[in-house]
């Protein structure tokens, strides 16, 4: 059995849904299709899920929203269209949309995730129609009858373990369950959704609760590269990775899978397929628990910009029992999040996102530094970027420090900071933004020639 989640671009139009209907016919084991909302159809366009959160905005701005709700409408109306299915799949559609517009605004992230959500639920919906009149005993099924039950943590929920025995019973079921991706509900019923770029999170919940013996994440590109192909136009295809690799390439921005959706699949064991709706008989890229070492050592290198480091010192600071507590303590009472903390014996640094770190939050945390810690110096510092060298036969490569340090310093591109995490898999360098793209050149001829 397989659980094959389809991407925006994978259903930006009628012609891709029509790609993504013949997909699943190809293969009678793709018993459960996960569904994104439909995707840009051009550079320029815009995404569904954009259009829904501008309705959310204004809604929540003016208490009406005609404009934004009519562009919504019509991206689907375009869609029922070509593929010449009834109009009244689209009334429903606007009927949906109205009434979670007229639901309650006070708690503003909780209106916002439900319109949200409605693009998928739509999208889910009229796939299941476009599949049934081809002929295929197609189903749709909500979240909420499936038993998909989230914490309350709106645009950052996470799975519930009670989920997974009632998803079990999705294995049972007739035909093709067609399932919207990005949301689920709480115990209260409220609708509450994962990240953005969540459904690859919902696939991978899914193929854990069905035990299914692949989880397939179709996309718009052939397979995982080692490095992003925006930067190296002919970059290095990879045709087998780790889960922890993975982890680590699409954590820090390797965009073509959601890093949390790791997890789900690791629990369960069960192996991932990054495949290209475009072109089905490629490959593509599997992701397992392990593989084969070579002697490289680096799979890939991932990149993202948007991070912020606070720096702070104070003298004697590693005899100070419990500092690092206190400090991370005073981001948690923020909640602000880390993502790594290098550390001397007299100074530290945390790296969080940028976005996170509003100006108003910056002045209070910097604040609270000085007076709770009584930090000799603290200094707050935008515009980081941070490179991934990832693989797992690292741990056994002699030298492969010296060879990133110095190709960086060829490409004069300086080194922020450098760390390289306990599990030997992965090494972690923050350079400027300015320099992102020139870093990750120079790493990637040096490791992949």
């Amino acid at each position: 059995m397989k659980v094959a989640k389809f991407g925006g671009t994978s259903l930006a139009d009628a012609g891709q849904i029509m790609k993504v209907y013949e997909v699943a016919k190809a293969d009678p084991d793709r018993r459960i299709i996960v569904v994104s909302a439909p995707g840009k159809r051009s550079k320029d366009d815009i995404k569904v899920t954009d259009l829904l959160i501008a309705l959310a905005k204004a809604m929540l701005k003016h208490g009406v929203a005609e404009k934004e709700l009519a562009a919504v409408v019509a991206r689907f109306a375009e869609i029922q269209k070509e593929l010449d299915l009834p109009t009244k799949i689209v009334a429903d559609i606007e009927a949906d949309l109205r009434a979670r517009m007229a639901l309650d605004r006070k708690h503003a992230a909780a209106f916002t995730d439900c319109l949200k959500a409605a693009g998928e639920d739509n999208c889910a919906k009229l796939v299941a129609e476009a599949f049934r009149k081809k002929g295929m005993d197609a189903h749709y099924v909500s979240p909420k009858d499936a038993g998909l039950l989230l914490s309350s943590e709106h645009g950052n929920a996470q799975v519930l373990e009670e989920s997974y025995p009632l998803l079990a019973k999705l294995r049972d079921r007739k035909g093709v369950t067609i399932f919207p991706g990005f949301f689920g509900y709480t115990k209260g019923g409220d609708v509450v959704t994962f990240p953005r770029g969540g459904s690859d999170i919902t696939g991978a919940i899914l193929a854990a609760g069905v035990k299914a013996d692949v989880y397939e994440n179709f996309t718009d590109v052939d397979s995982v590269y080692a490095v992003d192909p925006r930067v190296i136009p002919d970059a290095q295809a990879i045709t087998l990775l780790t889960y922890r690799e993975m982890r680590e390439l699409a954590y820090a921005g390797f965009g073509v899978f959601h890093d949390e959706a790791i997890v789900p699949a690791v629990q369960a064991n069960v192996p991932i397929c990054i495949k290209n709706t475009n072109r089905p008989s490629a490959p593509g890229t599997m992701i397992v628990p392990e593989r084969p070492q070579h002697s490289a050592g680096v799979v890939g290198i991932s990149s993202s910009d948007g991070f912020c480091t606070i720096y702070l010192s104070k003298y004697l600071m590693n005899r100070e029992v419990g500092f690092g507590r206190r400090l991370l303590q005073i981001l948690e009472e923020e909640g602000l999040p880390y993502e790594h903390a290098p550390s001397g014996i007299d100074n530290t640094s945390v790296i969080l996102r940028s976005d996170l770190l509003t100006p108003e939050k910056e002045a209070h945390v910097v604040r609270r530094i000085r007076a709770e810690l009584g930090a000799d110096d603290v200094e707050i510092e935008r515009g980081l970027a941070l490179i991934m060298v990832v693989g797992e036969g690292m741990r056994y490569t002699v030298g492969l420090a010296a060879k990133a340090t110095h190709a960086l310093a060829e490409s004069s591109v300086n080194i922020e900071m450098m760390n390289q995490g306990s599990s030997e898999i992965s090494m972690m360098f923050g350079v400027k933004e300015v320099d992102r793209k020139k870093a990750v050149g120079a790493l990637y001829r040096a490791f992949f020639g």
